[in-house]
């Protein structure tokens, strides 16, 4: 493994778990290493499996998060957006359940637990499912960081959307405001004291995507939500996958003005930063408008907006993301480290 995919001797680093090239080095390398099964070697946010003339879909992910409890949310509303939003991503926006593994370290507040697991109820109801059954281990103090969630979810989907299915001609669209989540993070762990309504985006995704796929249909190309390594992580995993470069527009990407300020402040890219409450689409130009109007009628994606193309390519420009910003183009690379630490 090179340099530039993090590795540090035969040592896993923080640089794997960003969600960036390390990361996914990481799992082709060990984790897909003789895989046979396609859903495997897929690699998409879950794996779908026939049932009757349905989809199956299942997905699972370990949260963790410091602080805990940050402005709109908390790692129990995270650890169920979270898995919504990946079977959403599929085209799954009927989540059958979920299971739930608590990891608990010795000490920990039953107060602060109790408040973890109401937020994840109230994250079920707004995603129409519930938590069936699950699993908790309990950790001497000091082995481990507080909590720790293990979540996985079951789904069905009329049609697979794969992250991969990008074409040339797509229009690309981002549901809302990028970069909330990492930003309100950040701001809270640091005490920074940021003026203005800087909080998270964590939400689950599933009743937005229904209304979207209900306009697109089969317009709608390919999927993902931006969580780890955020816009430019998600669209350059899209763009290499589907084989092809994508034109980005800095001035149409939606920004918070809490967001804005934060990122100005800071010097943080918010193309860079986590979101839990965001999708990327791919639509086939014929669909866009249609798609558009039902994002913007849901509240969830007011702010939905046309940021972007999708255009063939070859050689090195395949997997491309290129950012037009009015004076210029310039490739957006996927950072090789986080910035933020534990933020999802």
């Amino acid at each position: 493994m090179s340099e530039r995919d993090g590795a540090e001797g035969d040592r896993v680093t923080l640089a794997h778990g960003a969600g960036g090239r390390a990361m996914r080095a990481l799992v082709e390398s060990i984790f897909l290493a003789g895989a046979t099964h396609p859903e495997a070697l897929a690699m998409g946010d879950g794996a779908a499996l026939p049932f009757g003339d349905r989809w199956l879909v299942l997905t699972t992910d370990a949260h963790v998060v410091a602080p805990i409890f940050f402005p709109g949310g908390d790692i129990g509303r995270l650890a169920v957006s979270g898995i919504v939003n990946d079977l959403a991503m599929m085209g799954a926006c009927d989540v059958l359940g979920l299971t739930s593994s608590v990891i608990v370290e010795e000490g920990f507040s039953l107060d602060a637990l109790r408040r973890i697991h109401g937020s994840m109820q109230r994250a079920c109801h707004e995603a129409g499912t519930h938590v069936v059954t699950g699993d908790t281990k309990v950790m001497r103090r000091g082995e481990l960081d507080g909590v720790v969630l293990s979540t996985s979810g079951v789904g069905v989907a009329d049609r697979v959307v794969r992250d991969r299915g990008l074409e040339p001609g797509d229009a690309l669209l981002v549901t809302g405001t990028v970069g909330d989540h990492g930003l309100a993070v950040l701001a809270a762990r640091a005490a920074l004291g940021l003026e203005g309504e800087l909080v998270s985006d964590v939400a689950p995704l599933n009743g937005l995507v229904r209304a979207a796929l209900a306009a697109g249909g089969a317009h709608i190309h390919a999927m993902k939500d931006p969580t780890r390594g955020g816009v430019t992580s998600a669209l350059t995993e899209m763009a290499e996958r589907a084989g092809v470069a994508i034109v980005l527009e800095e001035a149409r990407v939606p920004l918070s003005d809490a967001g804005r300020a934060a990122s100005e402040l800071l010097g943080i890219d918010p193309l860079a930063v986590a979101n839990e409450g965001k999708a990327l689409l791919g639509v086939h130009p014929d669909a866009v408008d249609a798609v558009l109007a039902a994002l913007r009628a849901h509240p969830l994606g007011r702010r939905a907006a046309l940021v972007g193309s999708v255009h063939a390519a070859q050689g090195d420009e395949r997997g491309a993301v290129l950012l037009d910003t009015g004076f210029g183009r310039r490739r957006l690379l996927e950072r090789d480290g986080e910035p933020l630490p534990r933020i999802c």
